[in-house]
């Protein structure tokens, strides 16, 4: 029988993670995270990771860095970022932003909500 469960996070309860991030929904392939009010930088280090990430542009904006190309995020945008691509996010402007994962960045132990 497959799973067919519901379930409702709201944001205002949810965990917080080290990096300022809030964990929504989580499930067995894919899990949402809320970026809120991040503060304009310019020294987020160049990383990349074995999951799959996409995100939408809530508020704000930003410059994602991926593998040489640089692409302008704002209001309204959404992008992905393949595995194992090295990338790095500037932020330009307060800013807002929900990413998904596939498999779930919380698998393996790789971040714990």
């Amino acid at each position: 029988m497959s799973d067919t469960s519901v379930k409702k996070v709201s944001s205002a309860h949810s965990p917080t993670g080290e990096q300022g991030e809030v964990y929504l929904a989580s499930g067995k392939r894919v899990s949402m995270r809320l970026w809120r009010d991040e503060q304009p930088t310019q020294n987020k280090p160049s990383h990349k990771h074995e999951y799959e990430v996409v995100g939408y542009v809530i508020s704000g904006r930003a410059e994602l860095e991926i593998e040489g190309q640089t692409v302008r995020l704002e209001p309204g945008d959404s992008w992905v970022v393949p595995a194992n691509a090295e990338h790095t996010y500037r932020i330009l402007e307060t800013f807002t932003a929900v990413e998904a994962t596939a498999p779930p960045y919380q698998v393996h132990g790789r971040e714990q909500p």
